[in-house]
């Protein structure tokens, strides 16, 4: 007879933990399992990783859920390896080989054709997606044996560097390391790269190792994350205004703080900002973000007075725990 599950007590958590996501693991597996041991009542992620794919993926906890779409535009650095002469269904090591075609190009001609991808490059999205077309998602007419059309999309290739290259064997292959905009395919870049060297390839191995300002060096693994104890997770959590980075800080005093909390404009001389993060006097906290525009402060997301009080309270806990951890 199976033991009764024992019910999770959830409690309010705010913040952002940089997690490394595990190799065949879902992004939506693995905000669900660092929500069950962080106990959270709310959660999101910043955009998903493949279950193939390894590496950074910010989750978003409580009051960070407000400014986790910001995140979705910013760009991301991977590390891929791609398998040379092999080209599969799915244009990763999942798929079905498809064909096969001897490796004949040379150091130079691989030089050459990853600096033809360097920059504003066009991308044709792969059918294994989770794109929609008509309201279905293009990996499910894919599993049914369909092709359908796809537009090309721009994107930008900021950096391709070649980590390695092994062109002869029996597994030849390129590892590179790609910088690049939101909405690139590694996979697709990965298999376009193959196909110009002619002789096709997949991609075989991907980490991301950088998203925005979160890199792979912040990150915790789930394993370690399950042997902490509570206290020691929650010090994993970096502040909701980590999201909020690459916004200007203005702060307010008390009066001008509560009112911008009820979504009230505030009149100040402020430059023109088209990204701004709002805090509070006294105590010191972040309220939400905003933009300027005529002198004008306009609310944009707003932390509720409960979050903010939340934080502040969890934060007077921890202070006492880093103390004895530094």
């Amino acid at each position: 007879m199976n033991a009764p599950r024992t019910r999770v007590q959830r409690r309010p958590v705010h913040g952002v933990l940089l997690l490394d996501k595990p190799l065949g693991l879902s992004s939506n597996d693995a905000l669900q399992k660092a929500k069950w041991l962080l106990r959270a009542e709310k959660a999101g992620h910043t955009g998903t990783l493949d279950p193939l794919a390894t590496g950074v993926l910010p989750l978003c906890f409580g009051a960070a859920t407000k400014f986790s779409q910001l995140h979705l535009d910013a760009d991301k650095t991977y590390e891929t390896t791609v398998r040379l002469g092999l080209k599969t269904s799915t244009a990763d090591a999942e798929g079905d080989v498809i064909s096969q075609r001897p490796v004949t190009c040379s150091v130079g001609q691989v030089v050459e054709v990853l600096d033809r991808f360097m920059g504003p490059i066009m991308q044709v999205p792969p059918m294994y997606s989770a794109l929609k077309k008509d309201g279905k998602a293009l990996y499910d007419y894919a599993r049914a044996g369909e092709t359908v059309e796809r537009a090309p999309r721009h994107v930008v290739i900021h950096d391709l560097e070649l980590l390695e290259m092994q062109l002869d064997g029996d597994t030849p292959f390129l590892r590179l390391r790609v910088t690049c905009s939101k909405g690139t395919y590694i996979r697709t870049l990965g298999e376009d790269i193959a196909e110009a060297l002619g002789c096709g390839g997949h991609l075989s191995a991907l980490r991301r190792v950088a998203t925005g300002p979160f890199e792979q060096s912040g990150c915790v693994t789930l394993e370690d994350l399950t042997l902490m104890d509570e206290p020691q997770r929650e010090a994993r959590l970096m502040p909701v205004q980590s999201l909020l980075g690459d916004h200007t800080p203005v702060t307010l005093d008390i009066e001008n703080a509560g009112r911008f909390l009820s979504g009230v404009r505030r009149r100040g001389e402020w430059p023109d900002l088209d990204r701004v993060c709002v805090f509070g006097e006294q105590p010191k906290a972040l309220l939400g973000s905003a933009h300027v525009k005529a002198g004008e402060l306009i609310p944009g997301r707003l932390l509720s007075p409960l979050e903010i009080q939340q934080i502040l309270e969890r934060s007077s806990v921890n202070q006492p725990l880093l103390a004895q951890q530094a």
